[in-house]
Order: C-alpha cells, then sequence, then structure tokens
C-alpha cells in the first residue's frame, strides 16, 4: 500500500492561520478535504519526560465524518513574513527533470505515519511529503548557504555534505555556499571554507567529516548574530538529538527577529535512535563494518578451548546495531542491549548459560552495546554519573567490566580455564565511510533538505516514513528516543537465533517492561482516540 496519499475533492477550503505557537497545522496554503473540519486543537501529553504536540484537524464546524486525519506539519517562512514572494522552481527548466512524468509534489501529497490498520481504523498522522515544489521562495543568486556538522561521527557525513552542495548547484544553480568548521562554535570562533561541487566531488570516499565537529558551543543568539552577519539564508544543520534541539533553537530565534533564513536539519547517529524516521544514515554501514569484528571474535574463540569472546558495539541507549548485526552473522550465542536487563549470577544469569554454551561447543560469541548494564556496572565500580559537552551521560567500559567479571568468575569460583578475547570495533565502525546503500540513503536525504528549504519551510528535518521521504517537524524527532521493543517481534526473533534467556524473570524485570511498553500504547490510543 502506497504510504504517500494525496487528499481528495474539487472544493477544498484552506487553512490560513491556526495554532501560531505551535509548529502543527502553520500558517500555510494547505488545501483540505472538501470535508467540513472542526477546529485545530492541541493536546500535549508527557511521555519519557518529553513533550509530545500532536494536533488534530477540528473546527468549530460539525463535521459530517471525522475520519481522524491528522496532519504535522512543518513551518513556513510565510508564517512570521506573510508578504514573501515566491518564484518558479529552476526544476522546470532542468534538463535532467525533463523526462520526469511528475516533477513536482503536490501540496496535497503527505505520508501516514502508520500504514498498517484495520478496518474502521482512523486515518491518523501524517507528515509532508519531501520533494521539489512548483514556487520557491528564494532566487538562486540571493542564495547563500552554510552546513555545520556537530556531535559524533558516523559513516555518511561527507556524503551528505557533498550532495546538499552539489543539489544546491546542480538542480538551483546556486553558487554561494559555506562550510562552518568545528560545530556550532564554528559560528562564532572558527573560520569557514567555501564549498562547490568541485572541492567536494570525492570526499564521499573518505570517512570523517571535511568540516570537523564538536559536541556543545550551541549559543543560539552568536550563531544567529552570525548568520544575521554573513547574510546567511539557508542553514543546514547535520546532528543527532542534541543537535536537532539546537536547531529547532535556532529556527525559533530567527523566526523572533524575522529573519528570511530557512533552518534545515539532517539528522545523524550511527545508533538509529532518532524517532519517527525509518532509519538513520550510516546504520547499515556499522552493521555491516560491526560483522568484521564478530567474525573475529568467532574466529578467536574458535581456536582455543574454552573461549569467550565479547564484542562491544555502540548503542548509548539504543541496542539496534548491536541487534541487527547478531542477526545478520548468526555466530553470535548472546546479545545484550540497554533495553534488555540482565543479571550474572543465580539460575538464568548469564553465567549459568556461558557454562552451559561452552560444554555444548567449547566456545561462544557475546555481542554487547556500549549502554548495556551500566547501572550494574557503576554499582560494581561506585562510580558516579558524569557527562560530555553535549549533555550525554558519560559511558563506563561494559565490555571490560563484563570480561573481567566472567574471568574472575570462571576461574576462582568454578575453577574453569577460560580464554577471554575482546574486541572494542567503535572507532573504527564510526571513522570508515558509508557503503553503497548507505551514499544512496544520504543523497536522498540532502536533496530532500535542499527542496524544503527552497521551498520555504523551515524548523524542519527528513527522513524516510515508511520508505517515503517527509518533513517533519524538528520537536518531533527529539522528543523521544527510539529504542528496541522488547515485546516485538525483532526481538523474539533474536532470541530464537541465538536461544539466550531472556533475562527478564529476575526481581519483575518482566513485569516492568511489559507495563512500561503497556502504558506507552495507551497513551497512544488516547492521543489518537481525541
Amino acid at each position: 500500500m502506497e504510504a504517500s496519499i494525496s487528499l481528495l475533492g474539487s472544493t477544498k477550503p484552506r487553512l490560513s492561520s491556526l495554532v501560531p505557537s505551535s509548529n502543527v497545522l502553520h500558517r500555510r496554503d494547505f488545501p483540505l478535504p472538501a470535508l467540513k473540519l472542526k477546529q485545530v486543537s492541541v493536546l500535549p501529553r508527557i511521555l519519557h519526560q518529553k513533550r509530545l504536540i500532536r494536533a488534530q484537524c477540528s473546527d468549530g464546524f460539525k463535521p459530517e465524518k471525522d475520519d481522524g486525519f491528522v496532519l504535522e506539519d512543518v513551518p513556513h517562512l510565510t508564517k512570521f513574513l506573510p508578504d514573501l514572494p515566491s518564484y518558479p522552481n529552476p526544476l522546470k527548466e532542468s534538463q535532467a527533470y525533463a523526462i520526469v512524468k511528475r516533477t513536482f509534489v503536490s501540496s496535497e501529497d503527505v505520508v501516514a505515519q502508520n500504514i498498517v490498520v484495520q478496518k474502521g481504523s482512523k486515518r491518523g498522522v501524517h507528515f509532508r511529503r519531501a520533494g521539489p515544489r512548483e514556487r520557491v521562495y528564494f532566487r538562486s543568486d540571493e542564495v547563500k548557504a552554510c552546513i555545520v556538522t556537530c556531535g559524533g561521527l558516523c559513516p555518511g557525513i561527507n556524503t551528505v555534505i557533498r550532495e546538499i552542495v552539489c543539489g544546491l548547484n546542480n538542480m538551483y544553480g546556486v553558487n554561494n555556499i559555506l562550510g562552518i568548521q568545528g560545530g556550532y562554535r564554528g559560528f562564532y570562533s572558527k573560520n569557514t571554507m567555501t564549498l562547490t561541487p568541485k572541492v567536494v566531488n570525492d570526499i564521499h570516499k573518505r570517512g570523517g567529516t571535511v568540516l570537523q565537529t564538536s559536541r556543545g558551543g550551541h549559543d543560539t543568539a552568536k550563531i544567529v548574530d552570525n548568520i544575521q552577519d554573513r547574510g546567511i539564508n539557508q542553514v543546514y544543520i547535520i546532528g543527532g538529538d542534541g543537535t536537532q534541539k539546537g536547531a529547532e533553537k535556532i529556527y525559533q530565534e530567527v523566526e523572533r527577529r524575522g529573519l528570511q533564513v530557512a533552518v534545515s536539519g539532517i539528522p545523524k547517529t550511527i545508533d538509529n535512535d532518532i524517532a519517527v524516521i525509518d532509519k538513520s544514515f550510516g546504520f547499515d554501514t556499522a552493521v555491516e563494518e560491526a560483522q568484521r569484528a564478530i567474525n573475529a571474535a568467532h574466529v578467536e574463540v574458535e581456536s582455543v578451548e574454552n573461549g569467550v569472546g565479547i564484542v562491544k558495539l555502540m548503542g548509548r541507549y539504543s541496542g539496534f546495531i548491536a541487534m541487527i548485526a547478531t542477526l545478520a552473522n548468526r555466530d553470535v550465542d548472546c546479545c545484550l542491549i540497554p533495553e534488555s536487563p540482565f543479571f550474572l549470577e543465580g539460575k538464568g544469569g548469564l553465567f549459568e548459560f556461558i557454562e552451559q554454551r561452552l560444554k555444548e561447543n567449547r566456545h561462544m560469541v557475546i555481542v554487547i552495546a556500549e549502554g548495556a548494564g551500566q547501572d550494574y556496572v557503576a554499582q560494581s565500580m561506585h562510580a558516579s554519573e558524569t557527562k560530555d559537552a553535549s549533555g550525554n551521560r558519560l559511558l563506563l567500559d561494559v565490555g571490560l567490566w563484563l570480561t573481567q567479571q566472567i574471568k574472575d568468575h570462571f576461574t576462582n569460583v568454578r575453577e574453569m580455564m577460560i580464554n577471554m578475547k575482546y574486541i572494542d570495533p567503535t572507532y573504527m565502525i564510526r571513522a570508515i565511510p558509508s557503503n553503497a546503500s548507505d551514499n544512496v540513503y544520504c543523497t536522498l536525504l540532502a536533496q530532500s533538505a535542499v527542496h524544503g528549504a527552497m521551498a520555504g519551510y523551515s524548523g524542519f528535518t527528513v527522513g524516510p516514513v515508511n520508505s517515503r521521504h517527509a518533513y517533519i517537524p524538528i520537536s518531533r524527532v527529539t522528543e523521544m528516543t527510539n529504542t528496541v521493543k522488547l515485546t516485538d517481534r525483532m526481538w523474539a526473533r533474536l532470541l530464537a537465533s541465538t536461544n539466550q534467556p531472556s533475562f527478564l524473570t529476575g526481581e519483575g524485570a518482566l513485569q516492568n517492561v511489559i507495563d512500561m511498553e503497556t502504558q506507552e500504547k495507551i497513551d497512544n490510543m488516547k492521543i489518537s482516540s481525541i
């Protein structure tokens, strides 16, 4: 079923000024169905201690039929610059797009967040479909764009930079593009570099970021002052959760000052923990590269007696890399992730499972995400919580800790000879160039961001929702973290593949997980039923 839908109807009432302080259903000429709709109401709720906003199409009119259609719209520059002129899109004259049957995305095209429905279900939440619009709000010769990268490294950053530059230049004829060096603080304390298609021609073959990066350093007033002083009117921000929160603050300050500046976010996290979107760029590359480390561990432990290999992979709060890498490899005996508590001693514990597997196979491989068991490690090491410049909790090395715990238990308690092998490929994975799949994905993200900025949208991020690229309010991707659901089928597939214990039998752990996920589903049902 197509996740992209058009709203039908020949006579279309238009939404002109609704919820001026919200990012949902902003003042834009969005044609609505002929069906009469009620006035917009905004319903806030708290989920994982973050604010989630929903808007439902409603008005003082009583609808003939309430189909539950919800549009979570992104801001447009005409929200605070109502007299902003528009121009024909240069793609009309593009030779490359001449053969495209439908060059421009209709204002009625939206992408459904949920495509698995039942008879009688509400239509639910939708986002604007990404892509070029027939009218743009910037003249190509007046565009002065800048690109900044923030946070940790991830495969594909250079590809996104390259495709933003090439997209602006090749599709829209923009020649004035700056690279902000050194993350957010680069706006006010570092030099810039001029970016042209020639400069970025082969950077996608390299890992890292040619613009350099840093954590923290966000000072909204200083950044917007610099944007204003330099005459920048398009800002492309590549970064994770904290970076996108900073991007939203920049947009809000730009709006407060009434500047014609489009702010576009491109979500970046190797952990795949960005909410709403299908996956983040660099994830496929990370899973593929992780196979090398797992294979190496398997070779090592298979070549010695009672070999136990531990491979630590990325995953601060979400265990997606560890889970998918384990499923892809098939040589892993146990996978430990932040979402699933585990314990070492006693019946059903990790020590018991290791001993059982060693008796059966004489070796085993454990994959552990870096954020797994952090409370356990902290209690054992009597460590206090500290944070990095981005506000993220600094993680203790659970891999080294677990290696020592296993060694001590089997050597001193069980009096068994054991050969431990520990591999941490984290920086090797982060630093490599993106693979073919991620290169294509990065291209689509970059081009979608360029189309959105040129069309006058701002305060938005881009990403695939059910395989259709969409414009999403920044607040929606930062309000919560995408995590592995232990009650979903994917985790069950992993347990079936490894035959490991679930570790959810001790101290009410199973009930805690079910209660938490059930409450989240109840909250979602409440929202969709209003």
